[in-house]
């Protein structure tokens, strides 16, 4: 599904907005058209409620703000070893094949693999203020060196990225998982582990 397509933007979006539209729709058909007809034409509305229903499941299931706020203060105060064990673990649990890359100077740190499908991972710097242009750049030639599928960025805060490095990432198919995503995983592979 488009990342801006409607029903994208509905998905993430309240649920409620949802079942607004589709009341709007009833209304305007009920209104508007000739009572033989609205009915048939008010069944537009479904869609809407559908997409209300998945936002309002995905919304209950959701970890609470304060849970991810928990996590997220965990895992700053996590060493680079307890960080990288949490991330194993959690990939472990998806059902992916995790191998640490040797060496702390690497662009990569962790490689993925499910199903033949290959992601390096670059992770070392979760914690750091500011993300720049540069390990994404050096994450991106790994990647290609590698002849891996995917390249993962991940950092501890949604607004440590850069502009510049946010556009580079989009632009050369780098995923971030930053902020809430991280310590959604983080949060699901502790209750799955359990």
């Amino acid at each position: 599904m488009a990342e801006n397509s409607l029903f994208a933007i509905l998905l993430r979006s309240p649920w409620w907005i949802s079942f607004g539209i589709a009341v709007g729709i009833v209304a305007a058909c009920s209104a508007l058209l000739p009572r033989e007809i609205a009915p048939f034409a008010a069944l537009g509305a479904g869609p809407m409620v559908i997409v209300g229903c998945m936002a309002a499941w995905r919304q209950f299931k959701a970890p609470s703000s304060s849970k991810l706020e928990a996590i997220r203060a965990e895992v700053a105060a996590m060493s680079w070893k307890e960080f990288a064990n949490a991330l194993e673990q959690a990939w472990t649990l998806e059902g992916q094949s995790v191998q640490r890359l040797p060496g702390s100077n690497s662009a990569a740190d962790l490689r993925l693999e499910k199903s033949g499908t290959v992601s390096l991972v670059s992770a070392r710097r979760w914690k750091a203020a500011n993300h720049g242009i540069e390990p994404l750049r050096e994450l991106f030639d790994a990647v290609q060196r590698q002849q891996a599928q995917h390249g993962v960025y991940v950092a501890l805060q949604d607004a440590a990225l850069t502009e510049n490095a946010r556009a580079y990432a989009k632009e050369h198919g780098l995923l971030l998982l930053e902020g809430d995503a991280l310590a959604t995983m983080l949060l699901n592979a502790r209750k799955r582990a359990r």
